[in-house]
């Protein structure tokens, strides 16, 4: 009974034992990159068993241009084989100046930065009372800056003013000189008021009405239910 138990206790150590070789067989440790050319990088990539992402550039005074400047997951970590590990290359030191791109709309900043080899980054909007709509008022990195780590320019733009807008309401089977006045009042605009019959545009004010009977509205556009705003002209098919 003993020698049974003796026996499975080793069976079982052997398994996890061989489990443990198996699993650290196909682990790799990640080498140091940094300061290697593109090829060197790939080769010591594929002789470890990993693979590389070159991933975004960045202004370095100490990584020569072209070289690996920093890389994810750092030297010395523990991976599974065929690991994507990502590079970023170095530019060199900063020689472009950052324009000033104040004032300027995104799309003509956009322009000049990628004339001076640079990279639009971010684009933030924020609405503010008395800036121009779609002009940049702020920027990262500033005007003219140096010792800068990304050749990407992030802007912040004035946003366009909100339109406030309005459920329109139905108006069919109304008065038309009811309907014009609602419309006057509230401040929208009045646009075409035509005939059904001669499908022509009378003014609003001298429309037949045969046997005293007022033109009601029969159509309107835009449509009860959709939204306008105050300078959405209101069209309205009035009966004779």
């Amino acid at each position: 009974m003993m020698m049974g138990l003796i026996l499975v206790v080793v069976g079982v150590m052997s398994a996890l034992t061989a489990m443990s070789i198996a699993i650290h067989g196909r682990e790799t440790t990640v080498p140091n990159f940094v300061k290697l050319s593109n090829a060197e990088a790939e080769r010591l990539a594929m002789t470890n068993g990993l693979r590389i992402d070159l991933e975004g550039q960045f202004y370095s005074t100490e990584i020569q241009e072209g070289r690996i400047v920093s890389q994810v997951p750092p030297p010395g970590t523990r991976v599974r084989r065929g690991w994507h590990v990502r590079l970023a290359q170095s530019l060199g030191a900063q020689r472009v100046v950052i324009p000033d791109l104040l004032g300027q709309s995104p799309r003509a900043a956009e322009l000049n930065i990628r004339q001076r080899g640079l990279e639009l980054g971010t684009v933030a909007e924020v609405q503010l009372r008395d800036a121009p709509p779609q002009q940049i008022i702020a920027q990262s990195p500033p005007p003219n800056a140096q010792g800068i780590l990304s050749p990407k320019v992030s802007v912040l733009v004035a946003a366009e003013p909100d339109v406030q807008s309005f459920i329109m309401p139905s108006f069919v089977g109304r008065p038309l000189s009811e309907v014009v006045g609602r419309i006057e009042q509230a401040g929208f605009k009045l646009g075409r008021v035509y005939d059904s019959e001669a499908q022509q545009q009378p003014s609003a004010s001298t429309l037949p009405a045969p046997n005293n009977v007022p033109p009601v509205v029969l159509k309107q556009t835009p449509s009860a239910g959709q939204r306008i705003t105050s300078e959405t002209p209101i069209e309205l098919q009035v009966s004779r």
